[in-house]
């Protein structure tokens, strides 16, 4: 093959890209190229986090003699066109599993026939491919998590690659503007994108991850890696994470990642509707609750503390996250949806399949054997801050005690016990 694209979405890496690194290897000239989609609708901190990706992966595919094109509109249609102008003769494309990506990549299979070009999709998102494992009850994937891991952890890995060490690009192409960083809005804490500030957290928490059993659920110690943004960026894949970090527990984690990528793979509705089966939602249409909880002022502290961490950093605390989320579902009981929107639309790392996932999961209509499980919000800040430590960062001041108001709820409901 003597040129190619790698239309780059999720993956925006040169290390252990295995769309990048294979097409380098099987064509002579390659055009890495990114698409700016007008109809993906993002928040100021997603944007700014996505130019600063951007930049980073221009920089590293310039330092090896290539480019990062960008261009604006479908991605399909884009993709096609810059196709056709260098005289390509297929498309590399790392596979994804939402809804969306599922769709633009049928799409893309269509016009590359259309245009007779080859169309490889590779995988790379997740360390084990939806669909590479299957229940032995039956079934197209696992709805239950342990048997999952049990699975999981035998399954056979590729070999990490190592980033291009030379990329060709056409001539006379020009590589478009990249996205501003400069955005208005957004978290004033937020961390900085790209995979080189991947790599140094890498770094980092590589030394630190024999913490992570005794510390993760240490909410003011935030003994966690904070590598999720750049997991769901692509800026770091999680199989090099997995590589590098000799930590069981924190491995658990990026499984459990897996996991939600293989049930959004077989239920691409995950987003919209209940996983359970038979499960019967009756939530509360309760606006002022609902912005109470958004705003952080619900009198809870634990749950206030949480919440106004999403919103200075683009980030919450795991911990946080069942806390919050159990509080908005099991004592104020509202509709999930609208929390998981409402995180998708501050957190940097607010995956589909993760975020979506996790908000069924607490709420109980998804892949949680004890749906009817609920987060005490007073025991969980007794347990997990006891010196209020985490509350005093994000409220201004220290809990005098651990007595704290219940906040509304509603009684006489399934799983309030």
């Amino acid at each position: 093959m003597r040129t190619a694209v790698v239309l780059f979405t999720r993956d925006l890496r040169v290390r252990d890209n295995p769309a990048l690194h294979d097409t380098c290897a099987s064509a002579e000239r390659v055009v890495p190229l990114f698409v700016v989609d007008p109809s993906i609708r993002s928040s100021p901190n997603r944007q700014r986090f996505l130019a600063q990706c951007l930049a980073d992966l221009r920089e590293s595919l310039r330092a090896r003699g290539g480019d990062l094109v960008v261009r604006q509109g479908d991605p399909v249609r884009e993709a096609v066109r810059v196709a056709r102008q260098v005289g390509a003769s297929g498309i590399g494309l790392a596979a994804d599993h939402s809804a969306y990506a599922a769709a633009r990549q049928r799409r893309l299979a269509e016009a590359c026939e259309a245009e007779r070009l080859a169309l490889t999709l590779f995988d790379g998102v997740t360390i084990v491919p939806p669909g590479a494992l299957k229940p032995t009850g039956g079934g197209d994937h696992y709805r239950v998590f342990t048997p999952y891991w049990r699975a999981w952890q035998d399954a056979r890995r590729r070999k990490v690659l190592g980033a291009p060490g030379r990329i060709a690009l056409p001539d006379k192409l020009a590589a478009g503007r990249l996205p501003s960083a400069s955005v208005k809005g957004g978290s004033p804490d937020v961390v900085a994108g790209g995979e080189s500030a991947a790599r140094e957290r890498l770094t980092a928490w590589r030394r630190r991850a024999n913490e992570y059993a005794k510390g993760h659920d240490d909410l003011a110690g935030d003994r966690t890696s904070r590598l999720s943004p750049y997991l769901h960026f692509g800026c770091v894949s999680p199989l090099d994470v997995e590589s590098e970090v000799d930590s069981p527990e924190f491995v658990r984690q990026l499984c459990w990642r897996d996991f939600y990528h293989q049930v959004l793979a077989g239920f691409p509705e995950l987003p919209r509707r209940a996983y359970r089966r038979g499960v019967t939602e009756d939530w509360r249409d309760d606006p002022a609750a609902l912005d109470a909880w958004k705003e952080g002022r619900t009198g809870v502290s634990i749950v206030d503390a949480g919440m106004r961490q999403l919103v200075a950093e683009g980030f919450m605390h795991n911990r946080a996250r069942l806390i919050t989320a159990s509080y908005l579902t099991k004592h104020l009981w509202v509709d999930w949806r609208e929390g998981a929107a409402w995180f998708a639309h501050w957190l940097l790392d607010a995956d589909i399949a993760d975020n979506w996932g996790n908000w069924q999961w607490v709420a109980g209509t998804g892949n949680n054997p004890r749906p009817n499980q609920r987060f005490n919000p007073e025991r969980q800040a007794t347990r997990f801050d006891p010196d209020g430590r985490y509350r005093e960062r994000y409220l201004g001041s220290r809990p005098e005690s651990g007595r704290q108001k219940s906040g509304r709820q509603k009684s006489g409901r399934p799983g309030s016990g």
